[in-house]
């Protein structure tokens, strides 16, 4: 997405652009409130911008608004908190093949109360060593500050997650993890006993990416913005 809206970009301004966005998602995974902060001149309108990027991009992204914002200003480190919503249909009859492409189709049932049980365990600040894939240098330190699960009127179950920050594929893991709850192969004490592990174990599956979409992005008020992106650049410890 960052690349096709700054070429999108370079073809509405004729100028590069480059792009700060909130959080980088996995290949695959959709984003319905990505933020991005990005340097343009100051006599480009951004209600104007808004529409002219609508005829350049594709027609699987779109920027749904644009405004000014304060210096102090970072789409990636200003943030308070990213929630992610992951979307499972366990009754295969009722699968909406129009919702294919972002409900994963699971092939046996899950249990709801189990999922919140082992969901609830999980919450807190941890290592997530165990459901991160490693990057040389960057801390698995994260706070997670909600990750529940619903059944909605369709049948779908979906599991909202909410965190100050995540390490590369951690929602995915975590919700591969707790799927083997849910289906009863696993105790709903399991997933939490990984936060021990030292390194990413291989019993922990990664849940199919195209499940799960980034929701909403939140930040504190304009005179806390330098403040907020000050900590998130020290390197957590417990």
């Amino acid at each position: 997405m960052c690349g096709v809206l700054e070429e999108a970009l370079f073809h509405v301004l004729r100028r590069k652009a480059r792009l700060t966005v909130a959080g980088r998602t996995d290949a695959g995974v959709h984003a319905t409130g990505q933020v991005a902060h990005v340097d343009l001149p100051a006599d480009v309108e951004p209600e104007a911008l808004v529409f002219r990027l609508a005829r350049a991009l594709p027609a699987d992204v779109r920027v749904t608004g644009a405004r000014r914002v304060p210096p102090a200003f970072d789409a990636r480190f200003g943030a308070l908190r990213r929630h992610y919503a992951y979307r499972v249909c366990d009754r295969q009859w009722l699968a909406d093949p129009l919702r294919r492409n972002h409900i994963v189709t699971w092939p046996r049932p899950l249990d709801l109360d189990a999922l919140n049980a082992a969901s609830a365990l999980l919450v807190g600040e941890h290592n997530f060593v165990a459901f991160c894939k490693r990057r040389e240098g960057a801390t698995t330190i994260r706070e997670l500050q909600r990750l529940q699960w619903s059944r909605e009127p369709d049948g779908t179950l979906t599991a909202r997650v909410s965190a100050d920050a995540f390490c590369h594929s951690m929602v995915r893991s975590l919700v591969g993890a707790l799927l083997a709850v849910g289906e009863g192969r696993k105790d709903p004490d399991w997933p939490a006993s990984m936060l021990t592990a030292t390194e990413r174990p291989s019993a922990i599956t990664v849940a199919p990416a195209h499940g799960l979409s980034l929701t909403a992005v939140d930040y504190p008020a304009d005179e806390d913005l330098a403040t907020r992106a000050e900590q998130t650049r020290r390197v957590r410890t417990l």
